[in-house]
């Protein structure tokens, strides 16, 4: 198969794709086409179907894996494909490995860096509590090491929720370290769970969507029920503490704008907001620059709001 990351513009390709998305649309001219939101492992391509009654057009639907016969284009910047033939594959016809989005990091190895942290918990109230899920709970584990952290801006893969975890406790590391007056037990405990509330508010892949839960509810507050249930298994667990630390999980966006119910009222609160902003800006711009080439300009970009370029020397 031709992996999206390797296409070019001008190739014309046959390969089988999973049908992320499908919307229909029309012309100026009231002509009706499809838009077709295409993916593989390597990342995601937007489709167009101008004549979608033709005969070379079977009938699909999202979620189904498609074999798509068309041109790559540019438009706006970015590579679409003109669809001129698609049909349906059958299982066994393509490998489903193939169209997962995963971390480009071992799992288990962060996972265990991840556990590291919460044995460096000095607290036995706020360990146990973050233990109730992170080391008891099979279910809960299972879910979060193949989670992704957000449905498309960052860490929108399998394991993408755990890598950004562990990048976020990572950051509170070295701001317990540069400034110890924190509490790094909460930093560490508050960190590790912040975003725990995403394995119900997104689907598992392939979907990777929100659940009606996440669009009634959010991560953030279902994260605090989940804290809640953690807190009621420890006996005696100290009422201003669970207080601290559930208002570091409710104030990690910052900003009210930005689904924060509180803003940070907390140092600890604010460390973790500024680890969480920061690790989730620096993988939107990875993403952004990944398979670009040279030092061109890339256009506005309304989330960072300014123009945007790789560096003249830029690894990934």
């Amino acid at each position: 198969m031709r992996f999206i990351k390797d296409l070019r513009e001008g190739e014309t390709i046959g390969s089988i794709y999973l049908c992320r998305g499908k919307r229909t649309a029309e012309t100026r001219n009231g002509k009706p086409y499809d838009n077709v939101l295409l993916q593989d492992k390597t990342g995601t391509l937007d489709g167009k179907i101008w004549d979608p009654n033709s005969q070379g057009i079977a009938d699909y639907g999202e979620k189904d894996f498609v074999e798509v016969i068309g041109d790559v284009i540019k438009y706006n910047g970015n590579l679409q494909l003109n669809i001129k033939r698609l049909r349906v594959v059958g299982e066994g016809e393509y490998n489903p490995a193939d169209y997962l989005p995963v971390s480009e990091k071992n799992v288990d190895k962060m996972y265990e860096g991840l556990l590291a942290y919460i044995g460096r918990i000095a607290n036995p109230y706020l360990r146990q509590a973050v233990e109730y899920y992170f080391v008891k709970n099979e279910d809960f584990i299972r879910k979060f090491k193949g989670h992704s952290a957000a449905k498309t801006v960052h860490h929108g893969f399998s394991g993408g929720l755990l890598e950004h975890t562990l990048s976020v406790t990572r950051a509170c590391e070295y701001m317990a370290g540069a400034y110890p007056y924190l509490n790094a037990d909460l930093l560490y405990a508050s960190a590790i769970c912040h975003d725990i509330g995403k394995v119900r508010e997104l689907s598992s892949f392939p979907e990777n969507d929100y659940t009606d839960e996440g669009q009634l509810i959010g991560h953030i507050v279902i994260g605090v029920e989940m804290l809640d249930e953690a807190i009621a298994t420890v006996p005696d667990f100290p009422q201003i503490l669970a207080n601290e630390w559930k208002h570091c999980i409710v104030a990690h966006h910052g900003e009210l704008e930005f689904g924060s119910p509180k803003k940070p009222a907390l140092a600890e609160a604010l460390a973790l907001n500024l680890a969480d902003n920061m690790d989730a800006k620096l993988q939107t711009m990875k993403e952004i620059l990944k398979d670009k080439t040279g030092t061109e300009w890339l256009g506005f970009n309304r989330l960072f709001e300014s123009n945007l370029r790789k560096t003249s020397v830029q690894e990934f």
